[in-house]
């Protein structure tokens, strides 16, 4: 990783600004059609997208508390049914998704949750025109696989996870696969990426018990 953690820090907070700020930005524009429009059908719209738009930045910041931050209490582990629902909460604002939820074991470990959570990320971005998004999880194994009409699959990105990525090059975009790839590195595992079938993509980490 980088020199320091601090900059590190920085480039996911970078991360987090970007992916905010379209939300944000939303909020902003519909405060001010709101403050200067007078018809009730337009007011009616203009509430509508601030409530979805305050919804998606919520989700986000759920998201990314447990992706990123130390959320999940003082214990060891986090409970699946947050992190489905932190997940669930990031593919709400895409409708072209649907999420298969193949996990059944009541709990993960800090460090596999965040794993999970942002390889579910990763993989979700690949879906730029929507398709489905599938989670399992069982023992030490962790697979993400996304099936779509289009993927793209950032080649930084798949670098990074595959351990071919120059650690000095790293940027806000790659942050999450960093952080990845290190949480694997330090627990003895390793990271699978599977991308050669047209229209899959498949992401997966094993780590010892």
């Amino acid at each position: 990783m980088p020199d320091g953690s601090v900059e590190f820090a920085s480039l996911l907070c970078s991360r987090l600004c970007h992916d905010l700020l379209s939300p944000v930005g939303a909020m902003n524009n519909g405060l001010e059609l709101l403050a200067d429009e007078d018809d009730p059908g337009m007011r009616a719209r203009c509430m509508a997208l601030l409530v979805d738009s305050a919804r998606a930045s919520a989700d986000r910041l759920k998201f990314y508390r447990l992706a990123f931050g130390a959320a999940g209490g003082f214990g060891e582990e986090i409970a699946t049914a947050e992190i489905k629902a932190a997940i669930e909460g990031l593919v709400r604002g895409n409708a072209r998704v649907e999420l298969g939820w193949l996990v059944e074991q009541p709990a993960l470990s800090k460090s596999a949750a965040k794993i999970l959570l942002n390889l579910a990320m990763i993989t979700l971005d690949a879906l730029v025109r929507g398709g489905r998004l599938d989670i399992g999880a069982e023992g030490g194994e962790i697979v993400i696989r996304a099936e779509g009409g289009r993927l793209v699959f950032d080649a930084e990105i798949r670098a990074v996870l595959a351990g071919d990525g120059n650690e000095a090059a790293i940027s806000a975009r790659t942050s999450a696969a960093w952080l990845v790839r290190h949480l694997v590195a330090d627990g003895g595992g390793r990271i699978t990426v599977a991308d050669q079938e047209p229209g899959v993509l498949i992401l997966g980490a094993t780590l010892p018990r």
